[in-house]
Formats: structure tokens, C-alpha cells, sequence
């Protein structure tokens, strides 16, 4: 069923569907009497009536034009509910994609925890004597050694991206972690290898740290706000105005009286 919209102005005007009904059909001469034909220019003579002045899809542009500058109680219902439709959409596709990368995130750490590690490449110098180590500590301790490789490797990454975010407990996780992994690295590396291992850890920690400590200064903040109460020094003097005499207090030629001997 066809449906009026009230644009910004208060105006109602036809819809799409009712201009199409309502443009009048071309001449049959141009046509040749096909019914196809006649329908669509009907259907091209309609939207060139909807976009001109007052038309149904120039007063949808105007409104989202609108809308740019007005509020949220002033926008149009049809960009309300497209808006709410579309934001929804989007926050289903985001918790899906997050659900599939926190699985494969798990997958891929439980993966790496349980493995054995052989050393090898740059980042199994770094890796190895850290899972020695912990291995080693896990005999004296009531803990699978995979578990606390698997904690390890949790810290560095939430410290790694709560850093990036600014977060201040974040970065002491991460700067804790980092110190961590050096002592590891440094006392279960081979001692032919042990500073090369230690210093090449301390390398991949910091060009991590450019990420994690983002917008980390030591520079003093200083901040620079007017008094909230001025004071202004001013001198007053306060000076006595003698009272008026009144008038029989005068001293004029009728108050003066002879002195009596």
C-alpha cells in the first residue's frame, strides 16, 4: 500500500510508487505500443519528478543532508531505524569475528604451550630458555610447566596491547614482564650463548615497548590554570562628615545678648 512521507517542512508528498501511478503514460507514438516500453518510461519519467524540487527522493536527500547537523531527536525515523538496523548488523559481525580469533588465539597458545620448542631462529633463542625455565621451577611447584608458559605468554600480550591503549596497569604488567623474561633468559641460556640470548630478548622487548609504551613521556606535565580567586589590593579611606548645625545653634545678631554686670 502506498505511503505518504512527511519531509522536514511538514509537506506531505507522494512516495515513489504513487509517482509512478500518477505520471502521466508518454505518447503511444514513442512507444510503439509495447507494454514494456510504456512502463518504463513511465518508471524514468517518475524519478526525474521524485528528484526535482519537493520530489519524494529529494526530500529524502535533504533529510539526510539534515541530518548531519541536527540531533538525534531531530533526524528523520527512517535514518533512525536504518542507522539502529545497520549498527546492530555490524555489532553481530564483530562479536562473531571476535569469538573466531579469541578460539584460534586459544588454539594457537595452547598449541605453543604444549609443544616442545627446539630453539631454533631468533625467536626460539628468546623462547626456549624460558620454557626451560619454567619447566625447571614447575617441579617444585604444584603447576603443569604448559600452564605456566601459557601464563607467561598471556601477560606479555595483555600488557602489549593494554599498553598501546594507554592503560597504567597494563604498562607495569608489561615492563614486569619484560624484566621477567630477561632473568629467565639470562639464567637458563647457554653460558657460551647467555648474553647474546639475554641482549637479543632485550632488543625484541624494546621495539615491542614502542607499541606498548605509546605516548609515554618522562617530561613533567605542567599545568598552567589561572587562581581561581584574584586579589586585588586597594586602598579605602573613611573620612567623618561633621553633622549640620541646626539653625537656632547660629550665632547671629539676635543671639547675641548684652552680659549683665
Amino acid at each position: 500500500m502506498p505511503t505518504n512521507d512527511k519531509p522536514v517542512n511538514s509537506q506531505e508528498n507522494p512516495s515513489f510508487l504513487d509517482l509512478i501511478d500518477q505520471t502521466p503514460p508518454p505518447p503511444d507514438l514513442e512507444l510503439d505500443g509495447k507494454h514494456g516500453t510504456r512502463r518504463l518510461a513511465r518508471l524514468r519519467a517518475a524519478w526525474k519528478e521524485s528528484w526535482q524540487e519537493g520530489g519524494f527522493l529529494y526530500q529524502r536527500w535533504e533529510e539526510v543532508f539534515q541530518a548531519r547537523h541536527a540531533g538525534w531527536y531531530e533526524v528523520a525515523n527512517w535514518i533512525k531505524a536504518a542507522a539502529l538496523v545497520g549498527g546492530l548488523s555490524l555489532i553481530v559481525i564483530l562479536v562473531d569475528a571476535a569469538g573466531d580469533i579469541a578460539a584460534a588465539a586459544l588454539k594457537g597458545l595452547s598449541a605453543t604451550a604444549t609443544g616442545a620448542g627446539d630453539g631454533s631462529g631468533l625467536w626460539g633463542t628468546v623462547d626456549h630458555p624460558v620454557r626451560l625455565f619454567l619447566a625447571d621451577q614447575a617441579a617444585h611447584l604444584a603447576v603443569a610447566p604448559a600452564a605456566l608458559y601459557a601464563f607467561w605468554q598471556l601477560t606479555g600480550l595483555l600488557g602489549l596491547v593494554g599498553g598501546f591503549f594507554g592503560n597504567a596497569g597494563a604498562r607495569i604488567a608489561w615492563v614486569m614482564f619484560g624484566i621477567g623474561s630477561l632473568a629467565m633468559i639470562w639464567s637458563a641460556a647457554p653460558a657460551g650463548g647467555r648474553a647474546a640470548a639475554t641482549g637479543l630478548a632485550a632488543l625484541m622487548w624494546a621495539l615491542a615497548s614502542i607499541f606498548a609504551l605509546r605516548g609515554l613521556t618522562l617530561r613533567p606535565i605542567v599545568h598552567n590554570h589561572p587562581p581561581q580567586y584574584q586579589f586585588n589590593p586597594a586602598l579605602h579611606l573613611h573620612a567623618t562628615i561633621p553633622a549640620p548645625t541646626s539653625a537656632g545653634d547660629d550665632l547671629g545678631p539676635d543671639n547675641i545678648h548684652p552680659l549683665q554686670r
